[in-house]
């Protein structure tokens, strides 16, 4: 059986779901950002319990079919622009399609329809987030950043992230009270 949670999108809230389950006594075999393959089906009681104690940290069981594909975008897009640094061999639309195994036209409006935004403007957000990240870290360059972030030129990064921030990369490194950066969560 698996089990999705919305709002699951770090490594903080993987922790915090396994100590949840840990707490109820309930068995899992792998805890992946919106998911849990569970060892058994949970009773009725036991569902009520995890979804109360998700929810009191912000997290939520979902079980609506859209809202689950919804989830799935979402840390299909996570996963890919913060937590692997290789760049993308194909374009965002081909990987979605790919990893979720559904046309990306399908994907596009049903994110469009339950989230008001494109998929497009939700990839770019992170984007910039994940930038803002390696800006601070001052580990890459800029061409290194655009290179791993896939963007065609350090040009193209730039703009999209003046468009953004209101700033250009380079200024926002430099501002050191502007670190400010966007949780996961609130993207």
């Amino acid at each position: 059986m698996t089990i999705y949670i919305q709002y699951m999108v770090s490594l903080r809230c993987k922790l915090l779901v396994k100590t949840e389950l840990d707490n109820l006594g309930i068995h899992y075999s792998t805890i992946d950002l919106g998911e849990v393959e569970m060892k058994e089906n949970l009773s009725t009681e036991q569902y009520a319990k995890l979804d109360r104690a998700l929810k009191r940290s912000g997290l939520a069981l979902i079980d609506d079919k859209k809202n689950i594909l919804i989830e799935k975008i979402k840390h299909s897009v996570i996963e890919r622009i913060h937590y692997s640094n290789e760049p993308l061999l194909v374009n965002f639309s081909d990987y979605l399609s790919s990893e979720l195994h559904y046309n990306f036209n399908y994907l596009s409006k049903l994110f469009a329809e339950v989230k008001g935004a494109t998929i497009e403007h939700y990839i770019i957000l992170h984007k910039i987030e994940r930038t803002k990240e390696l800006l601070l870290y001052d580990e890459l360059s800029l061409k290194e950043i655009a290179n791993v972030m896939n963007y065609s030129s350090v040009a193209h990064l730039s703009a999209q992230f003046k468009k953004m921030t209101g700033l250009t990369p380079m200024h926002f490194k430099k501002m050191r009270e502007y670190k400010k950066r966007i949780s996961l969560e609130n993207v």
